[in-house]
């Protein structure tokens, strides 16, 4: 039978030398207090030129420079616009190829015209029509100026100089002739813009002057005021006196062929209606140029 002694005993505990206990803990303390310096120092020592901060390794907030955007905004209405600008383009032309393919009718040219790539003011000139010439036209008419074909493609012309009829050669070498004689003309004019928008008549005017009075270089045609808007006037631009009365007295002698509604030179009209009268002063309008000192105004009917 065991002997009670070696039974287990309930509070038995392993044994754990009390020596070194708390004093190995407060070593291993002060050993890690005394570790840590030193690292830093090295750490410092070894990058001499940086210091330490941690907040300068994070990565930075993301921020939106919303100036970069303030001169470029977003247009919707713009984009419609460039979109509706483009479509327009291809519609016109597809209606343009369209009149040329459908083109049967032919008309002659009664005189030389200038031939231009559309009917706006920025056309640009690509060529001469002699007269004679039996062309087809397609029926489109804008700004003073109708649509021809020629060589397959789309041209444009001063209106009023296309005839059903065959110019008759004997009668246009007559008329030639006699134009030539008087000193009026009909061949065109260096500067063919200056017809833009003007009717047959003002051409005609335009055609003749630049002709008879070669130095004129400058002219004023079509624009949106008084007698100008209707395409019937023309300026024809110097100061030069002399020169200014040569040009009126031109005009005058030609009123009737040329069909001149009214001459405005110097502060002064004239009209064929009251050519008895001889020239008229005109109230002061505040301007050299509104009373026309510095070009001759002609209109025609």
């Amino acid at each position: 039978m065991a002997h009670p002694r070696h039974k287990r005993e309930t509070n038995a505990r392993r044994f754990v030398p009390r020596t070194g206990g708390r004093t190995a803990k407060l070593a291993i303390g002060a050993a890690a207090a005394a570790t840590l310096p030193v690292v830093g120092l090295g750490l410092v020592r070894a990058t001499p030129a940086a210091s330490i901060d941690l907040q300068s390794h994070q990565p930075a907030p993301l921020q939106l420079d919303s100036t970069r955007y303030d001169d470029a905004p977003v247009s919707r209405t713009f984009d419609r616009t460039a979109a509706r600008q483009f479509q327009d383009g291809i519609a016109a032309q597809k209606a343009t190829m369209r009149a040329v393919e459908a083109a049967h009718a032919k008309r002659w040219t009664t005189v030389d015209l200038n031939l231009w790539s559309s009917s706006s003011q920025a056309a640009r000139q690509l060529g001469l029509l002699k007269a004679g010439k039996h062309i087809l036209v397609t029926g489109r008419a804008a700004d003073g100026r109708v649509e021809l074909v020629v060589d397959g493609h789309s041209r444009w012309v001063t209106a009023g100089y296309l005839s059903e009829a065959k110019p008759d050669a004997t009668s246009a070498t007559g008329a030639a002739a006699g134009a030539a004689a008087t000193g009026l003309s009909m061949a065109p004019c260096p500067d063919g813009s200056v017809e833009y928008r003007l009717t047959p008549a003002a051409v005609y005017v335009y055609r003749s002057v630049c002709h008879a009075f070669p130095q004129i270089t400058s002219y004023g045609g079509w624009d949106a005021h008084g007698e100008h808007a209707s395409g019937k006037a023309i300026d024809i631009m110097t100061s030069d006196v002399s020169l200014g009365n040569a040009i009126a007295a031109f005009l005058q002698q030609h009123a009737s062929e040329l069909h001149v509604y009214d001459i405005l030179w110097r502060q002064h009209i004239w009209t064929p209606v009251r050519a008895s009268e001889g020239w008229r002063l005109f109230a002061d309008r505040g301007s050299a140029t509104a009373n026309h000192y510095d070009h001759v105004h002609v209109s025609v009917y």
